[in-house]
């Protein structure tokens, strides 16, 4: 099955002293490129986390985003630098004295200061709060994958109709090519008539010749095979493959369009031509959908 690699997935764990909000966003991206966002007292489990989102993103863009709120009193410490305080107080005297001011220098005041005391939170057992974490990562990996599976099916049901018209015009194309040789040698023919009268003998080996010459330039054969067994490929990887295809997938789309422009090229014919535009165009938008798919 494939899938996406546009998703979202959010969940939410109170282990009973935080409450912990994990986001994971994923977009398209050639490599795997996996953001974390925290708090940075939890820097320590950043490892794990990224470990843990890899099991299921294997390519594209992650943003992971995690919010720690509502930390309980047993986690907090509050720290009093009185060094800090006495610096300040002595620099405020100096600067009353200094301009003649009388202004009482508060307690409040003073406690008010920057770094004067601090609310510290007190992290003791990094190993539970490791398991803390990775509850609500868990579960927001899940349902990114959930919905990354979604878009997949979406783009699965998509691709597989898109190499179903690729397939029904490249028969066509099958069935007008043998008719442009036919075409050639008539033409031919009736221009070696027109050239050297009717009451003369059209040499017929030499038109046999040139249209041989003609045939084997614009044979497209081997070409229209090929494409063929690349919409087979392209179904195949979509429907039976377990494995994230879309590096596979990106490279079976720039075959595909090698052999229409190829064709395209060695066809000389009009209508086969605007076969092969069409052809073209659902190569294009199969490109675009395989831009995404993980």
């Amino acid at each position: 099955m494939i899938k996406s690699m546009t998703g979202f997935g959010r969940a939410e764990y109170n282990d009973g002293k935080r409450i912990i909000t994990v986001e994971i966003r994923t977009v398209n991206h050639r490599y795997s490129d996996i953001t974390i966002k925290m708090p940075r007292r939890y820097s320590f489990a950043e490892d794990k986390i990224k470990s843990k989102v890899k099991e299921i993103v294997v390519r594209g863009k992650t943003d992971v985003s995690i919010m720690v709120e509502n930390i309980t009193e047993n986690d907090l410490n509050i720290s009093l630098n009185t060094a800090i305080a006495h610096q300040y107080y002595d620099n405020l005297k100096k600067l009353s004295d200094e301009f003649g001011m009388k202004d009482e220098i508060t307690l409040e005041f003073l406690a008010g200061m920057p770094d004067v005391i601090k609310a510290m939170p007190d992290i003791e057992d990094e190993e539970e709060i490791l398991k803390s974490l990775l509850v609500p990562v868990e579960e927001a990996c899940r349902k990114l994958d959930e919905m990354r599976s979604i878009e997949g099916a979406k783009l699965a049901e998509d691709l597989i109709s898109r190499g179903e018209l690729i397939r029904s015009l490249t028969a066509k194309i099958s069935e007008r090519s043998p008719k442009v040789v036919e075409e050639y040698t008539q033409k031919l023919k009736a221009r070696i008539a027109e050239l050297i009268g009717d009451s003369a003998t059209i040499p017929e080996d030499r038109i046999l010749l040139e249209a041989a010459i003609f045939a084997d330039k614009c044979s497209i054969t081997e070409e229209l095979v090929r494409l063929d067994s690349h919409t087979t490929q392209l179904a195949n990887i979509i429907t039976k493959s377990t494995q994230p295809d879309g590096k596979k997938l990106d490279f079976l789309v720039q075959e595909m369009n090698r052999e229409a422009n190829t064709i395209g090229s060695k066809a000389n014919d009009i209508e086969i031509t605007n076969l092969m535009l069409s052809i073209k165009a659902e190569v294009e938008k199969i490109r675009e959908q395989v831009q995404n798919i993980q």
